[in-house]
């Protein structure tokens, strides 16, 4: 169990060894606490959020994606690459028991080797009901291409959505978000299945794109990225927001981007106005959510953080290490960091892209 931690930002100001001698930060193994950095924090989580560890793992199961599926009441979790012949499995944690919230793990079929993920009606499928699919950023191999892969997790049926941009093979698809109004695919395209040896060496940029599964139009609608990452839109779907991963690659780079640009969409299908809304103090921003209320969560190397709609840290869910993603689910919110899963309940918050999932908030 945890409690909030109130973050003095003057005291942080002409401190540098500040959070080196705050006990909540100052720790030699991970461990969850609330640092609030912003009174409107309390706010965002509820005066009443507590937190703690889930389950401890001897294998990175807990890494990207964390998409609801209300048939089972589950989070599917991809789980880091371990290797060639071990490929990505999907470890499903299951929401029915909130006391030690059993998992197995799964394979889909034609899943190579899986990264971020969302929920998917794929075209013709009415909005009135819950997904009825999954689309995973499948990173590929070296027999593999990259491409999106919808799947049904009920029947472990799967699709090939894109596969290629003109004939050109992507180079590790890293996360995805459809759009609610028009169901296009958005989503970012790095190259860390290079850096982790299981992809060849990239041969066109990194780069953003819109693809209609309806049409198969594909567009790039963002570039000059050194890694592309996290992607989320605004929940007035006026605003996109990208992380660059660019100061970790073969290793550190500190020197490069840890940091999430902002967007304007127009017509629902170019980005323009690109702008800084963000830059992580602590490892870089991976996988990006909003909650309904606009404000933006971003995993990063201590934990998950949060800002408000104009870029002012509001506060972390500090677990004292990488976090690569995280999941909203009815009052509570998931951290993934690899092998350790952790759990904030008690959250008022609820998450923009699953609160219509769950059939809460829904927007």
């Amino acid at each position: 169990m945890s409690h909030f931690v109130n973050i003095d930002l003057l005291a942080v100001a002409s401190d540098a060894n500040y959070f080196a001698k705050l006990p909540a930060t100052n720790i030699t193994a991970p461990a969850i606490s609330l640092l609030a950095y912003h009174d409107d924090f309390y706010n965002v989580l509820g005066h009443n959020a507590t937190a703690r560890k889930v389950l401890d793992l001897p294998w990175a199961a807990f890494h990207e994606a964390g998409i609801y599926n209300k048939k089972d009441n589950s989070l599917y979790i991809t789980s880091n690459y371990q290797s060639l012949e071990d490929n990505i499995n999907v470890t499903v944690v299951s929401l029915d028991d909130a006391d030690d919230y059993p998992f197995h793990s799964t394979q889909f079929a034609d899943l190579a080797m899986a990264n971020g993920g969302t929920n998917y009606y794929p075209p013709g499928a009415s909005r009135n009901q819950t997904p009825p699919l999954q689309v995973y950023c499948d990173e590929g191999d070296f027999e593999h291409y990259a491409q999106l892969l919808a799947v049904d997790p009920n029947t472990n049926t799967s699709k090939p959505l894109l596969t290629n941009f003109l004939g050109r093979n992507f180079s590790s698809p890293n996360d995805v978000r459809q759009h609610p109004v028009t169901g296009d695919l958005w989503f970012t395209d790095a190259d860390y299945g290079y850096f982790q040896n299981f992809r060849s060496k990239p041969t066109q940029p990194k780069q953003v794109y819109r693809f209609e599964p309806g049409t198969g139009i594909v567009q790039v609608v963002a570039d000059g990225f050194v890694e592309p990452n996290g992607f989320e839109f605004s929940p007035d779907l006026k605003t996109v927001y990208v992380s660059d991963t660019g100061s970790q690659q073969f290793g550190k780079v500190p020197t490069q981007p840890s940091t999430i640009y902002a967007f304007d969409v127009v017509d629902h299908k170019r980005l323009v106005n690109r702008r800084t809304f963000a830059w992580a103090d602590t490892g870089f921003p991976d996988g990006l959510h909003c909650d309904t209320k606009g404000n933006v969560w971003a995993s990063c190397g201590d934990g998950v953080h949060i800002w408000n709609p104009h870029g002012i840290l509001l506060g972390k869910i500090f677990v004292g290490e990488m976090s690569n993603n995280f999941a909203f689910a009815p009052g509570k919110v998931f951290v993934f960091s690899n092998a350790r899963l952790w759990v904030v309940e008690n959250v008022t918050a609820q998450g923009r892209e699953v609160c219509q999932d769950f059939g809460v908030g829904c927007y």
